[in-house]
């Protein structure tokens, strides 16, 4: 399936970061979409007094909610930038020690 990563070292390097960039493109792409999805279902659509629905009822009870974000998104959060930042580290890291090897061979 990967047997184009084997070709060559400057080939392989230029076919890593095209894969890298494409797994990019979508991970952004799908935070995008993630982000903007609640944003669209959290709009109020206002129901009129005398539509075909009827008068709005009163609301019963008074709901006092506090802001913030809960703990466990903050932890996910840190932990998906945590393996984001190791995950990029160990490929330039790797794409570093291919590049020394290569030119004190030559």
């Amino acid at each position: 399936m990967f047997t184009y990563l084997r070709r060559g070292t400057r080939r392989n390097t230029a076919a890593r970061l095209r894969l890298i960039a494409a797994l990019a493109v979508v991970t952004c792409g799908v935070l995008g979409w993630a982000g903007a999805v609640p944003a669209a279902s959290a709009s109020i659509i206002p129901v009129p007094p005398d539509g075909p629905y009827g008068p709005a009822p009163a609301p019963a009870v008074r709901l006092i909610a506090a802001g913030g974000m809960p703990g466990w998104q903050i932890t996910l959060i840190a932990v998906a930038a945590a393996l984001a930042a190791a995950a990029a580290a160990v490929v330039l890291d790797r794409a570093r020690a291919s590049r020394r090897t290569a030119s004190t061979t030559g």
